[in-house]
């Protein structure tokens, strides 16, 4: 998601610098005049926007530690990953010591929306600062909403994620126990099709099942972390959501085997095994 949201805001008209964890990652963005540095500090030093895409809060908070010292007083720092409450109440803390400001703002949204610019920007922070993030967000997103104060834009990304991770963990069932049944699967994508049970990412998602074709847009170990965190909001909340928890516990399982697939694999920790056919002889 890093790499075209990078693309983008450079195709905007703005000066951009990248860093990856694994350089040779992001060398393909210099064809796009973005250049591309070896350390976190290089990125930030004189630039007036940082902004973190990455995979969960300890590599956030890993990684800004190493900003800090290169960053001017001022800066704004735009953090998209998903981290959840916990993490972004330290990367506040952070910015808040090193005087930088700081806009909770994770994205709604995979890797093709990234490419395309189409993300949905749940951002929050300070009013008076709109205006020197919109350049980005709007470079990177179809639409911004602004939800308040910094902290409130990675809780309403708690929320969605519980819906998101729900219709695929409850496509993966009803597949599998139509399949375990003997129903054809795709007779249950055809008995909603068109009415008010239906919506196009169950469609993509349940014929992806289907075909147990998992090119990830979005991997399940990343879901499986998603998650997780809306259970811990829940636990610390004093909240009792028996579903995502059981959706955590079920994604992470799954993510054993097929971590790297796309979030439908969840899938296959549920299907019936088919038989693999006997060879003639």
């Amino acid at each position: 998601m890093g790499q075209g949201m990078s693309r983008n805001i450079a195709a905007a008209g703005l000066d951009v610098r990248a860093w990856n964890r694994s350089r040779d990652k992001a060398e393909p963005l210099e064809s796009d005049g973005i250049t591309v540095v070896n350390t976190p500090a290089e990125a930030v030093e004189g630039a007036d926007a940082v902004i973190t895409m990455l995979a969960d809060g300890d590599a956030v908070l890993e990684t800004i530690e190493q900003v800090l010292p290169a960053a001017a007083e001022g800066t704004l720092w735009l953090q998209t990953s998903t981290i959840g409450e916990t993490a972004t109440a330290r990367c506040q803390e952070k910015a808040d010591k090193a005087g930088l400001i700081f806009v909770d703002a994770p994205v709604l949204g995979t890797k093709q929306p990234a490419e395309e610019g189409k993300l949905v920007v749940l951002a929050s922070g300070p009013d008076d600062i709109r205006e020197r993030a919109k350049p980005v967000f709007d470079a990177i997103g179809q639409r911004t909403l602004w939800v308040g104060e910094a902290g409130q834009a990675s809780r309403l990304k708690l929320v969605v994620n519980v819906w998101i991770v729900s219709v695929v963990e409850g496509a993966a069932e009803a597949l599998a126990l139509a399949e375990g049944l003997g129903v054809d699967p795709k007779l249950f994508l055809d008995a909603i099709s068109g009415g008010t049970l239906d919506m196009p990412y169950l469609q993509m998602k349940g014929g992806m099942m289907i075909e147990r074709s998992f090119d990830p847009s979005f991997r399940l170990t990343l879901a499986a972390k998603d998650a997780r965190l809306a259970a811990r909001a829940a636990e610390a909340h004093d909240l009792d959501l028996p579903m995502i928890e059981a959706i955590a516990a079920r994604m992470t399982a799954a993510s054993e085997d097929h971590g790297d697939e796309d979030m439908s694999a969840t899938f296959l920790a549920s299907a019936p095994t088919r038989e693999q056919p006997t060879a003639a002889r």
